[in-house]
């Protein structure tokens, strides 16, 4: 039986990967389909966990439909964890990231590789009638010297995992190594109960 939920996000690359990480597991994915309801969601969490749960609360609340909602980013530790949850609004609303990658690497232009460590994480929120949960993923690596790479979306040109940034790998490759993949599986194996 098909397990349907909705996505709180107007981000198409990331409901595609949602999409194609949950298919597997039978569940199917929803887009909102209300951007007016997406555009006014206040994200103001500390956490990525805070955020991706006011969210889910502010879609479920809305439709009535079990709602995922995940809060991801980029903590660089030579950056003391930035651009961590502001990695979607890092340098303003409407930087590109093409702008936000180079300014990355620009800042880290002094420091060997040893010190160039970094994490994506993510928060993926589940918010029923029954209740809310939270699952998160992680994945480690390293800032790069330069981008490379077409696939993928955000910061994944300049994230290296063994060599490889996470937009040279296939979706595949991605999803079995990223924080996002982690924490949709982690959500996945626990759905059946939740819904």
């Amino acid at each position: 039986m098909s397990k349907r939920v909705l996505a709180a996000t107007h981000n198409r690359e990331k409901l595609a990967e949602l999409s194609r990480i949950l298919a597997p597991y039978g569940v199917e994915v929803l887009p909102c389909g209300d951007g007016e309801l997406l555009a006014s969601i206040v994200e103001d969490g500390a956490t990525f966990e805070e955020n991706a749960l006011i969210k889910a609360r502010a879609v479920f609340a809305a439709k009535g439909i079990p709602t995922i909602a995940d809060d991801s980013g980029l903590c660089v530790d030579a950056l003391g964890g930035a651009p961590g949850v502001y990695s979607a609004r890092y340098m303003g609303e409407g930087t590109s990231y093409r702008v936000k990658n180079a300014a990355i690497i620009a800042s880290l232009n002094n420091i060997g590789e040893q010190a160039r460590t970094a994490s994506f994480r993510c928060a993926v929120a589940l918010v029923t009638s029954k209740g809310e949960h939270v699952f998160t993923g992680r994945c480690d690596g390293v800032i790069g010297y330069e981008p490379r790479g077409e696939n993928g979306f955000g910061y994944d040109p300049i994230f290296y995992v063994d060599g490889r940034t996470t937009a040279e790998r296939t979706d595949e490759e991605k999803d079995a190594i990223s924080h996002r993949g982690r924490a949709l599986r982690a959500l996945a194996q626990a759905i059946d109960t939740l819904l």
